[in-house]
């Protein structure tokens, strides 16, 4: 066999070979398994293409397994799943799909192994490797697959304008393994994807966003989002991100290309992160600036308050984009509207007061938020690169004096609200608010220290101010 399998693989294909050889029928491992092997990457599950039924090919493998592992099928699909050692098998009977204009499920009818190779997206996950005797281990490759493989290049098997409009999503997969493996897509199959880019509104965002996250969490996601621009796909699947590119001249004084930057920006963060999510803050931390762009003279181009107005998109981004609605979103939120606030701290006369507020707004994403905000220096001026990074240090320096002086990164009040409704005799309302924000701001700005005490001092005081003793 031309792949180098572990001890594990190469039993479980050789139970395969042999139910294959007792069912009188073939088999072949298939798709990403030959591909990655082939790359010399890493993989912990394999594809099973049969000419037969996929679903008793694999009843009698596990049949030979010990202990005997559970097989789950799918009788509409023709499709079985086993897992055993710590290895996933699929089994499918090789099949020829036709689709119709407005949906990529295909209507699917047994077919034979060129059947099942001539319906795969791209030559390198069209490679098939024989279980069968008279050839076991033998490589079957139509579409010279393994010479694109050393080309590094993405190419679909049969006509790109086709195979794009079958199924819309591979425009995605084509350049979501382009950025995964650093491949090449060729010339006539990119040219198509720019061309068939409006048949990817067929597909549900929920398939665009995992093939988008994919992107994402590559070593280098730019080069992926890059594509997704040149090839019109990105202005369909994340208009807002579009809006960011290119820079405006007036009066003689541009502002930089903020598309390019955050791009820049995204693959900063990602070579100290692989967090899908402080990579998603890295993508929308400057969201707003195209709508918080204003000349004024004088002055030149301004994005006043685009951390804050980025803020308030990001639920509205995500929910758009199908991600998660939780703690996941509020981080995002949270490091967009904080990003620009570190810098600010640099100088040296900054009070400990702006210090505990940013360790209090931050808390247990303090190191989240200073990475996103290293990550944000794209200057090719490595003098002033390095200036931005020693002032971030020298931040991160204070708020290491101040935590462990006031403790205030999780912070809570040495009274809560309970507390307070109790002392005064009050009900839940909008005075409870008002005593609690007063104490919080009270101790964040070093008027009275962080104790119990000098807190139910203040509480008592306050109250009589405003009336409520």
């Amino acid at each position: 066999m031309d792949i180098q399998l572990s001890a594990q693989e190469l039993e479980m294909i050789n139970k395969v070979a042999a139910a294959t050889q007792e069912l009188g029928v073939e088999s072949y491992l298939v798709g990403g398994f030959v591909r990655d092997k082939l790359l010399n990457r890493p993989t912990s599950d394999a594809d099973i293409v049969t000419v037969g039924d996929g679903i008793e090919l694999a009843k009698a493998v596990a049949a030979k397994c010990i202990p005997l592992p559970q097989v789950n099928y799918f009788k509409n699909f023709g499709t079985a799943h086993i897992h055993t050692a710590g290895f996933d098998v699929e089994f499918v009977g090789a099949r020829k799909e036709s689709y119709q204009r407005n949906s990529r499920k295909p209507q699917v009818s047994p077919g034979t192994l060129e059947d099942d190779q001539n319906r795969r997206d791209f030559t390198i996950n069209a490679m098939a490797i024989s279980l069968n005797k008279a050839n076991y281990g033998q490589l079957v490759d139509p579409f010279n697959g393994r010479q694109h493989l050393q080309d590094k290049t993405i190419i679909t098997p049969l006509d790109p304008d086709q195979t794009f409009s079958d199924d819309p999503l591979r425009m995605m997969r084509a350049i979501r393994f382009a950025t995964q493996l650093n491949f090449t897509i060729e010339a006539g199959t990119l040219a198509s994807i720019a061309k068939n880019k409006d048949r990817i509104r067929i597909i549900s965002q929920e398939r665009i966003t995992d093939e988008l996250n994919k992107i994402i969490l590559a070593s280098r996601p730019s080069a992926g989002f890059d594509l997704l621009y040149k090839t019109g796909l990105l202005k369909i699947i994340f208009p807002k991100m579009v809006d960011l590119a290119g820079a405006e001249f007036k009066e003689g004084i541009g502002h930089k290309d903020n598309f390019y930057h955050t791009l820049q920006v995204l693959d900063n963060i990602s070579t100290n992160t692989n967090d899908l999510w402080l990579r998603w803050a890295a993508i929308l931390h400057d969201i707003a600036k195209p709508a918080t762009k204003r000349f004024e003279e004088g002055a030149g181009w301004t994005f006043h308050g685009h951390e804050v107005v980025g803020g308030r998109m990001v639920p509205r981004l995500f929910a758009q984009m199908k991600l998660p609605q939780n703690e996941k979103m509020r981080l995002v939120k949270k490091l967009v509207e904080l990003h620009l606030r570190p810098i600010s701290l640099s100088k040296e006369d900054i009070t400990d007061s702006a210090i505990r507020r940013l360790l209090f707004d931050a808390g247990e994403d303090f190191e989240a938020l200073m990475l996103l905000c290293e990550a944000d220096i794209t200057s090719k001026n490595k003098k002033k690169v390095q200036r931005f990074l020693d002032n971030f240090k020298l931040v991160r320096e204070r708020c290491r004096e101040v935590e462990e002086k006031d403790q205030i990164r999780n912070w809570q009040p040495p009274v809560d609200g309970l507390e307070i409704m109790r002392l005064f005799n009050l009900t839940p309302s909008k005075t409870v608010g008002i005593l609690k924000d007063a104490l919080k701001d009270a101790i964040l700005d070093g008027e009275i220290p962080n104790t119990k005490e000098a807190a139910l001092e203040f509480l008592n005081k306050k109250a009589k101010e405003t009336g409520i003793l």
